[in-house]
């Protein structure tokens, strides 16, 4: 039986606040780090922790109570001047908030949290003189944790390192300022509970909240499934399961509401309309009313849809809050002084959208800061400031929202990634010399590409980017990269704004209309049969000096080609242009995507209905590129294919 019976509205929105109020605090104090003497971030800061020991104490969690008070009471003495700010104190005070964190993912378990890691408990404990330095550790019953798995992170960048471990001993003598009178005593288990709890840089997996506000897939990222401070998992169906609620500013449901009056309204004029018409009559003056009701019932129902779309959108500032934490505890770790601009916070972005784009910013604000940033020698060497500025940006550019995330660092060298891909077999010299400046670039995104000689905790084992790729990929967007070496990089994010709403392209095969996403479509060409060229068997066309393979429709479909195609539509996928050759258009259309969850054919995206009632297919291209790649795997072995092959 659940530990909190007839509590579980209540413990949803203890966690849903106090998971805003524990990233809120992290942001704040990686702010403090950077001006340690701000009355006003160490009095927010206290008040955080004040808030959600209060909540916790409501819900009778009694080691979050008392893991909240201890480090209330540290910033109730740093805020009256009574202690002073170090950073070997910041690190036991960014170990408490990940303490409180791991118990968050507890009682999303409806369970009540394990006691914190017995060291952490002690330091702060030392920290405010409750205990002498030389105390043993309590016996706090501790549960040993599942292993921890390793993390893959992003490799796009050069260089990195292996951080060193933390010395234990030398943080307690600069926390209390004296040596240690005998060696710490650490009970069974509690060594381990204490790398996760914060005195060593904290995993990826564990920086990234385990409770339902922000709740991650198992299968975005198999296996980050435990909290430093939980012992143990949930299950498989826990962490599968997505949020399913979202907040909404009560105004944006006002709107709805008057809108949905307004339409009543109407249909109720419609309604008296039609009993006159039926009833004979149709003189101009009821044929005119008629037409005036049909085109406010078409307005309202289109502001209608607008205002429910914006009940789906959220700031993402709320993601975005996370990664300061991040970049600040990886770039203690390997000695950088970095620092995280946000931009753009009050953006809003599809909820379901917000969810998906967690892991790849995680992965490009860590590799910002793994192997974009230079050491501060480095940097000093290069002319540059030791500090480096990472940039994570949003912004809405018409109907798509753009994320950037930029470096001032060493930026990436071309010829370099070209070099790497070659050595590790992931693509043919002869194909690495056709590749231009960009092209090389996006070599950073095949799955197993690292520049590393040797992977670390941190990096090296060539997923990151194919995470990145892939996750963006799935919300229909785009990633480019823009380097130069020795002045930094930047990664460009182009996404639509929603998923419900999908701006398509509608084509011809004979009769038959599909939708193609408009996002990929850069324009529509004619196709001349007499400038159609052959290149290494595949039909091609030169777009203003750029040589294009030209792919029939049909043959992605397996459909026969009943007629020669008149027409192509240039598409721009993350990698390469290519040339979809159709037999006509049927125009341009916001379609309404309906998903098929109980049957979905391979290179079918959804369906969505026209208006007059025609159900169309909307393609994902992507599928039917992979497939037809396949088929030419099969047709002509790997070793001839892959100069064929159209890499997209």
């Amino acid at each position: 039986m659940s530990d909190f019976s007839g509590m579980e509205d209540l413990l949803q929105d203890f966690l849903q606040e106090a998971s805003d109020l524990l990233s809120d605090v992290d942001n704040r104090l990686v702010e403090l780090e950077r001006d340690p003497g701000d009355r006003r971030l160490l009095n927010d800061i206290f008040r955080g922790f004040h808030t959600i020991k209060g909540g916790a104490g409501f819900l009778n969690a009694t080691e979050l109570v008392t893991l909240c008070h201890l480090t209330e009471n540290l910033f109730d003495k740093l805020r009256n001047g009574e202690m002073t700010l170090t950073p070997e104190l910041l690190d036991i005070i960014m170990a408490a908030t990940q303490g409180v964190r791991g118990m968050f993912g507890e009682l999303a378990q409806a369970v009540q949290p394990k006691p914190a890691p017995a060291n952490v408990i002690q330091a702060l404990r030392v920290a405010l003189h409750e205990l002498e330095a030389g105390t043993q550790a309590e016996e706090i019953p501790v549960a040993t944790p599942d292993p921890l798995p390793e993390v893959d992170a992003v490799s796009s960048g050069e260089g990195g390192g292996s951080p060193e471990e933390p010395d234990w001993e030398a943080l307690h003598a600069a926390v209390t300022g004296r040596e240690r009178e005998k060696p710490e005593v650490i009970p069974a288990g509690a060594s381990s509970e204490l790398k996760r709890a914060g005195m060593d840089v904290v995993a990826e997996a564990e920086l990234m909240p385990h409770f339902p506000p922000e709740g991650r897939r198992s299968t975005d990222k198999p296996g980050l499934v435990g909290s430093g401070t939980t012992g143990g998992r949930r299950s498989d169906e826990k962490i599968a399961t997505r949020e399913s609620t979202i907040r909404v500013d009560t105004a944006r449901l006002d709107q709805v509401l008057n809108l949905s009056g307004e339409i009543g309204l109407t249909k109720n004029r419609l309604t008296s309309l039609r009993a006159d018409i039926l009833a004979g009559r149709n003189d101009s003056e009821t044929l005119h009313a008629l037409d005036q009701a049909v085109s406010q019932l078409d307005l309202l129902v289109s502001d209608l849809q607008n205002s429910v779309m914006k009940t789906r959108m959220q700031p993402i500032g709320r993601l975005f809050q996370k990664y300061p934490r991040i970049a600040r505890d990886l770039a203690r770790q390997l000695g950088k002084d970095v620092e995280l601009a946000l931009v753009g916070e009050e953006t809003e972005v599809d909820k379901t959208m917000i969810e998906d784009l967690a892991d790849p910013l995680v992965h490009l604000v860590r590799n910002a800061v793994d192997h974009g940033v230079e050491s501060p020698e480095e940097r000093l060497a290069a002319g540059k400031p030791t500090k480096s500025v990472v940039r994570l940006e949003a912004r809405q550019e018409g109907d798509h929202i753009v994320l950037i995330i930029a470096d001032d660092g060493r930026g990436m060298s071309p010829e370099r990634i070209r070099a790497k891909a070659i050595e590790k077999g992931l693509i043919k010299e002869e194909e690495a010399n056709t590749l231009d400046d960009r092209q090389s670039l996006n070599l950073i995104f095949l799955p197993g590409f690292s520049t590393m000689t040797q992977a670390s905790a941190v990096s090296g084992r060539g997923v990151g980017m194919d995470v990145v790729k892939t996750n963006i990929q799935k919300l229909n967007g785009s990633v480019e990269i823009r380097s130069e070496p020795g002045k930094g990089t930047v990664f460009l994010i182009s996404l639509p704004l929603t998923l419900a709403i999908l701006p398509v392209l509608l084509v011809l095969l004979g009769d038959q209309p599909f939708a193609l996403p408009l996002s990929m479509v850069r324009e529509i060409l004619p196709i001349e049969k007499e400038k159609m060229q052959e290149v290494g068997g595949k039909e091609t066309l030169v777009v203003r000096g750029e040589v294009l393979p030209v792919v029939a429709l049909s043959r992605l479909l397996g459909w026969p080609q009943l007629q020669t195609p008149e027409y192509g539509v240039l598409m721009q996928t993350a990698e390469r242009s290519f040339i979809l050759s159709v037999d006509s258009f049927a125009g341009r259309d916001d379609a309404v995507i309906k998903s098929l969850d109980d049957f979905r054919p391979r290179g079918v995206a959804g369906v969505t209905t026209l208006s007059n009632g025609q159900i169309v297919l909307i393609l994902d291209m992507k599928e039917l590129l992979a497939d037809l790649n396949a088929h030419i795997d099969r047709e002509l072995g790997v070793r001839h294919a892959r100069a064929l092959e159209l890499s997209i």
